[in-house]
């Protein structure tokens, strides 16, 4: 089991989300998902969820999970 080579296009299409949110998960720009969504996300990678995420309980107990990889930072 190890990650893939694979545009943010069809991990979009394979994760059925869009090309954007993927985008602004590897930018730091937006900082969870859903856990359904995170899933699919490492299945369309075949990598395992907590490689990806942490998963957390915000306050309202929705749970979340956040990019385990950091936002790159601007030079």
């Amino acid at each position: 089991m190890g990650q893939e080579d694979i545009s943010l296009g069809a991990l979009a299409l394979r994760a059925r989300c869009s090309k954007g949110f993927i985008s602004h998960l590897l930018a730091g720009r937006r900082s969870s998902c859903t856990p359904a969504l995170g899933v699919r996300i490492a299945n369309a990678l075949n990598v395992p969820v907590r490689v990806l995420f942490d998963i957390t309980q915000d306050v309202q107990v929705h749970q979340r999970i956040q990019p385990v990889i950091k936002s790159r930072s601007k030079p």
